[in-house]
């Protein structure tokens, strides 16, 4: 592999790098698969006249939205194959205070792993529309000639896309403070063993998710309704919760999540993202499948 950290980094491309690596992790749900397209778009970027080229963010952003574009057919093929639930790659921080909006639009961090994940009922036009326009704030004359559609046809492909997310998304609350509260009551009656505290912060209609990829033992399809998510909460730690494991507050995809992992070695063994609405619960998203945690360290490692 070519190591292009030694490069210039005034270099459009590495000025760019982080921009762009959030481009292809939102389009792809993959951090592994989005390394590969900046790793190809690097290469296209060398071989690219400079001087026919205007606008390097646009050029390398039209670049990068085509790789993805290409792999996203491929890999909705795979995940129909995958065993079980597939969910994206989740990404940890365990930052203390808030980032700066303009940080928080350069990694796109306002999609959250349940909006990842119904994303993954979009087309791969409808999807790079979206993410582009909605999360990045490309225009659609940019978005258009990366996909080889007019602005118009590109504007509606947004609309689709975000009529298609809200129509197959939970309703969440925009307050962090209150899904904070939410997530702290389900670690501590979690980690009590308190199944009544988990049917209180649960909605009664909550849906549990979890992603092991036919590696380690996870539901193969979702979990419906408060009493059952409980139980199995409740049977998960009673067999996996041991002094030995460590559960930390984090943040996943830009909002308050938890991490379990095993004290001893410091491995991550699962990552819990939620939907939060009224104070409770309405969604969890469960993913302990290891080749999707490898990037992620428990707090103060």
């Amino acid at each position: 592999m070519i190591d292009h950290r030694a490069t210039d980094d005034t270099d459009p491309f590495e000025t760019n790098r982080r921009y762009l690596g959030s481009v292809a992790y939102r389009l792809l749900g993959s951090f592994t698969d989005a390394e590969d397209v900046l790793q190809e778009a690097w290469l296209r970027w060398q071989a690219a006249d400079r001087a026919a080229v205007d606008d390097p963010r646009a050029f390398l952003t039209t670049v990068v939205t085509r790789l993805c574009y290409d792999q996203l057919g491929s890999a909705r093929a795979r995940r129909e194959a995958y065993y079980g639930e597939w969910l994206p790659e989740p990404s940890v921080s365990y930052a203390s205070t808030p980032d700066s909006p303009a940080e928080l639009a350069e990694r796109g961090e306002s999609v959250s792993l349940a909006l990842l994940a119904v994303l993954e009922q979009l087309t791969p036009a409808e999807r790079a529309a979206f993410v582009l326009h909605d999360v990045f704030a490309v225009g659609f004359e940019d978005i258009a000639a990366s996909l080889d559609r007019t602005p118009d046809a590109t504007r509606q492909l947004a609309s689709r896309a975000r009529r298609r997310v809200r129509d197959g998304g939970r309703h969440a609350s925009a307050d962090p403070a209150a899904h904070r509260r939410a997530v702290e009551a389900f670690a501590d009656a979690s980690t009590r063993g308190d199944i009544l505290g988990l049917m209180e912060v649960l909605d009664p209609d909550v849906v549990w998710h979890s992603d092991g990829g036919g590696i380690v033992r996870a539901g193969v399809r979702p979990v419906l309704g408060s009493e059952k998510v409980a139980r199995l909460v409740g049977g998960l730690v009673a067999k996996w919760f041991t002094p030995e494991h460590g559960l930390d507050l984090a943040l996943v995809n830009g909002e308050p999540g938890l991490v379990w992992y095993d004290r001893p070695t410091g491995t991550v063994a699962g990552v819990l993202a939620f939907t939060v609405a009224d104070g409770r619960i309405t969604e969890a998203y469960v993913v302990v499948n290891p080749e999707k945690l490898g990037r992620i360290t428990p707090i103060g490692s």
